[in-house]
């Protein structure tokens, strides 16, 4: 049974409830798919730390390399206003409502090659005008962020919609090549399977190679 205010949020008109419930969904949906693709930029950063040579930095560059990451993983979804990147800026309803219809839809420019491309060339230009004032090594940053760019990509081909990595040319990839074998975007699959799996990944990569992630804290990383 509803209560009042749930009864006057809705005025009593079926129409209103369903706009009210279909936002929550949207919400909803969004979170878990921005926790998702931010879980999953933030395994493969630490399996290439693991794996790689790398170049001493600062404290203050391994944070905003760290936060680059993040942002590179939701980064993609810019293309639609609902997008989890959007709900975390002041005002981000605003912007992406004025953001959004610049690129095309969802899951076309921004889900491609050229929209790797784009972004990339884009953020190294941007980096360099800023990297005078902010004294981090803005090289690290920029691949920190265009590796959660891609990895937001390829988690992308597991879901039902694919990927258009040929965009213009309006062919989705995914993995399994056939849709009706993936999953459904913030599905039930994603929440219980994927998001499980990348937590279980990370404490295997962590317990494996903890005495690199230790020589990594202790000499890579300088104040």
């Amino acid at each position: 049974m509803l209560s009042n205010n749930n009864a006057n949020a809705c005025g009593n008109v079926p129409i209103d409830c369903y706009h009210l419930l279909r936002d929550f969904h949207d919400k909803l949906k969004a979170v878990m798919t921005g926790r998702t693709h931010d879980l999953a930029g933030f395994t493969v950063l630490s399996y290439v730390v693991f794996t790689n040579p790398v170049p001493q930095m600062s404290l203050a560059t391994a944070i905003m390399a760290l936060g680059a990451t993040f942002i590179g993983s939701l980064a993609p979804d810019i293309d639609q206003p609902t997008a989890d990147l959007y709900r975390r800026l002041p005002v981000g309803s605003v912007i992406g409502r004025i953001m959004a219809p610049f690129f095309g839809g969802h899951r076309y420019i921004s889900h491609s090659l050229l929209g790797i491309i784009i972004f990339g060339v884009g953020l190294r230009y941007l980096l360099s005008m800023v990297s005078s004032i902010v004294l981090v090594d803005m090289v690290i940053v920029w691949g920190a962020f265009m590796i959660g760019f891609t990895t937001h990509l390829v988690a992308d081909m597991f879901t039902k919609e694919g990927v258009a990595w040929l965009f213009p040319v309006p062919i989705h990839f995914g993995i399994p090549p056939f849709a009706l074998l993936r999953v459904k975007t913030g599905g039930g699959i994603e929440k219980s399977v994927f998001f499980p799996a990348l937590l279980v990944a990370n404490v295997w990569l962590y317990y494996t190679h903890y005495e690199v992630a230790l020589y990594f804290l202790r000499n890579t990383i300088h104040r």
